[in-house]
């Protein structure tokens, strides 16, 4: 990111030498990376990043505000996706705002693997713009249809998008941020097989493809390494205890995937000499579980690591409510814990009645002078009671393709989960995967529908940690869509308070969703120039029969 305020900078000024890139990274951080090039660094530094605490999904809310406020008003959220002025409300959803996967989840099938909560890459973002963005790959957009002045999606240049009509353009700004965040998400996570590859490959250990990286290598050069950039890196760092190399190393990205290709890496002062320290976790980390309803309990991997320790590690718990948590373990082998990998230091969270619960992780010995502290933090709530969800048939049918429908709820919740199970030919279960839906929406999209395949989906709601009971099952059938015409055009004209629907033949199951990706109206037929009247605001067309899905705004 290219630009901070003047404010915000007088104050990363007076703090940088303490949370400045290179000043923050422990000594022998990245120790495993020296004298490797190509590949085995590549895959040295997957290692380092892959060891995280894994989050929870909905604890998300309660990191935000560290890892994306601006220093000068720490209350104002820093979106990437908009100018518009968001503020964060305790450790509650923004409203107006999601949780964005800025990699989308669907590239990998959106099931809740460590990627799905890694907060090196999820960021909060205006609505209205994550709705534009979809699944998109990044890209410079030549004609834009939704631009907010940051976030821009549209055609693409030519030579870009990887086969996608569509691509999101991020803010010069932000180029930067998106790049090291893609570098990041391609190393940590190279081991994924890939169901969207615009950008991603899945044949070579670069994990992108080759436009990608030549664009993400350019961003990457014309925005450097910001002060925002390292202020979250830190965040994020004492969050889940890992970091993202190449916000610490900016020229990483050039030795395993620019102009610095195969030639050999070595970071300056990354000799492991001197006096016993803890590489993971540092003082001032803190894990907070979220909220939990009673009656369940949660668990955090903490990936203890040190260097020059003289003997074991001891760890307990205390302070508080230091009952409510619990450890497997008080001592930690030294030699496991001067490993690349580290200790795997499971913390439950189990209470045994409600309220908020505080206490603190101690890791003392092995020669430490003094101790590290984690503080730990939840929250017990009752068990919640939660009505069973409504869903709908598929809507947006065609070839390879479906959308499950549900109605919102009207109880508190932290999301939906849609439970999706795909049959052969003889009715055998074949594939059965959960997928989360944030609160806010009421559909989910899915592209791996193949012939001679018979797909269901149920849809609950899930509240700390309690699932609703299942809803009624919807059966999705190749055999239901073969008669489908993909092919019919259809276009929208914007008018005052709505849209001139144009189309070369009537159009059936027409569906127009909001910015939320809510559906707002569902017509059985439309001619061409029917009005659909909307209020203001950003809509996405589609009908079954035309693959083209239609965005509109209106004014």
């Amino acid at each position: 990111m290219k630009t901070i305020s003047r404010i915000a900078l007088l104050i990363v000024s007076v703090i940088a030498p303490i949370l400045c890139a290179q000043g923050a990274i422990p000594a022998g951080y990245y120790n495993s990376l020296n004298g490797k090039s190509g590949q085995a660094l590549k895959s040295a530094a997957s290692a380092l990043a892959k060891k995280h605490t894994v989050l929870t999904y909905g604890s998300l809310w309660n990191y935000f505000p560290s890892t994306d406020c601006y220093p000068d008003n720490k209350s104002r959220v820093w979106d990437m996706y908009s100018d518009d002025y968001y503020y964060f409300n305790g450790t509650r959803a923004v409203s107006g705002m999601n949780k964005e996967h800025s990699l989308p989840k669907s590239w990998w099938g959106g099931t809740q693997v460590d990627a799905y909560t890694d907060i090196n890459h999820l960021y909060p973002s205006d609505a209205e713009a994550n709705t534009a963005k979809l699944h998109y790959p990044l890209g410079e957009v030549s004609s834009a249809s939704f631009n907010n002045g940051v976030s821009k999606v549209g055609t693409p240049v030519s030579g870009q998008g990887g086969g996608s009509a569509t691509v999101f353009e991020p803010d010069d700004r932000y180029k930067g941020d998106f790049a090291r965040t893609y570098f990041y998400m391609a190393t940590c996570y190279q081991d994924y097989t890939w169901k969207y590859t615009w950008m991603m490959s899945n044949t070579s250990w670069l994990t992108m493809n080759s436009w990608a990286i030549q664009m993400l290598l350019k961003w990457a050069r014309e925005d450097p390494v910001s002060e925002k950039e390292t202020l979250r890196n830190e965040a994020v760092y004492r969050i889940q205890n890992n970091r993202n190399p190449f916000i610490d190393i900016p020229d990483l990205c050039e030795y395993i995937f620019g102009n610095k290709a195969g030639q050999v890496f070595n970071i300056d002062g990354g000799e492991v000499t001197g006096q016993p320290e803890l590489i993971t976790p540092t003082q001032g980390t803190a894990l907070s579980f979220g909220e939990i309803g009673l009656g369940k309990s949660l668990n955090y991997v903490v990936y203890i690591k040190g260097k020059n320790l003289t003997t074991d590690l001891r760890v307990q718990l205390y302070k508080d409510d230091y009952r409510m948590f619990s450890i497997p373990v008080t001592s930690i082998p030294r030699t496991t814990a001067m490993t690349d990998e580290g200790y795997p230091l499971t913390i439950t969270y189990n209470p045994t009645e409600v309220g908020e619960h505080k206490a603190k992780l101690l890791i003392l010995d092995g020669g430490l002078v003094g101790s590290v502290g984690i503080e730990l933090s939840a929250e017990c709530k009752d068990v919640p009671t939660l009505a069973p969800i409504v869903a709908r048939e598929a809507i947006n049918v065609s070839e390879g393709h479906y959308t499950a429908s549900w109605d919102a709820t009207s109880d508190e919740i932290d999301n939906y989960i849609i439970t999706r199970t795909v049959y052969n030919n003889s009715n055998e279960i074949i594939d059965s995967e959960q997928f989360i839906a944030d609160a806010e929406e009421t559909t989910y999209e899915f592209n791996d529908l193949k012939e001679g395949e018979t797909h269901t989906y149920i849809v609950q709601s899930s509240r700390l940690g309690y699932l609703s009971p299942e809803s009624n099952v919807i059966t999705i059938s190749t055999s239901g869509i073969e008669s489908v015409n993909t092919d019919k055009p259809l276009a929208l004209l914007p008018i005052d308070g709505g849209v001139v629907v144009k189309c070369s033949e009537p159009l059936h199951n027409v569906c127009v969703f909001n910015g939320r990706g809510q559906l707002v109206k569902q017509i059985d037929e439309v001619m061409c120039d029917d009005v659909i009247y909307l209020p203001g605001g950003v809509y996405i067309l589609s009908s079954a029969d035309s693959s083209k899905h239609i965005k509109v705004v209106i004014r």
